[in-house]
């Protein structure tokens, strides 16, 4: 039986969450949290305030957590809600719903991975934000599709059918028949061809 004391404290003793304590469990899901939050937001500055927010709010409401389900699935909740709710304060704020203004600060990529891996962030961005959101969770952070289906507040038909048209548009977009394809012309388009000997 899991004690109130295992759910508060930084040094209590397991609470049979995988046998961690509560925060050991909350810590070694940071990088999933952290890729699911740059997948929003498509910054690392902002992905790191999201995560850092997430944490904030589920230390503060740790007592809320019911002890025997999906710890995994309820960050993510939090995540995703935090993400919606400051999108809805920023559109007060700033317009840039074309995203153009956001494009101008970026730039251009020295390295061959970061051409292939630009291709793939300008290809994600095309696709609507439900699909978008449904193949990151599943085939970025490794959610179940039921994991996936109660972050997104949905029913488990709806995040397959999700995730299948992103695979498929993703794929469409960058003109490729799997990823390895896409990848691959990516980083051949962007190497110079070797001169005739």
């Amino acid at each position: 039986m899991t004690s109130a004391r295992a759910l508060q404290g930084d040094d209590a003793g397991p609470d049979g969450i995988g046998g961690q304590s509560w925060r050991d469990a909350v810590v070694t899901m940071i990088p999933a949290l952290r890729a699911f939050a740059w997948s929003l937001s498509h910054n690392s500055s902002d992905a790191d305030d999201l995560v850092q927010d997430t944490l904030i709010k589920a230390w503060t409401h740790r007592d809320k957590f019911e002890v025997g389900t999906n710890l995994r699935a309820w960050l993510f909740t939090i995540l995703r809600n935090t993400y919606y709710t400051a999108v809805v304060r920023r559109r007060r704020e700033v317009r840039d719903e074309t995203g153009a203004y956001a494009a101008t600060l970026s730039t251009p990529p020295t390295q061959d991975w970061s051409l292939a891996m630009r291709s793939l962030q300008t290809a994600l961005a095309q696709l609507p934000d439900e699909n978008r959101e449904a193949l990151i969770l599943v085939g970025a952070a490794g959610l179940s599709y039921e994991e996936a289906a109660e972050v997104c507040g949905c029913a488990l038909g709806t995040i397959k059918s999700r995730v299948n048209r992103a695979r498929a548009r993703l794929l469409k977009i960058m003109d490729a028949e799997d990823a390895s394809d896409a990848f691959a012309g990516d980083i051949h388009a962007s190497q110079p061809a070797s001169p005739n000997l």
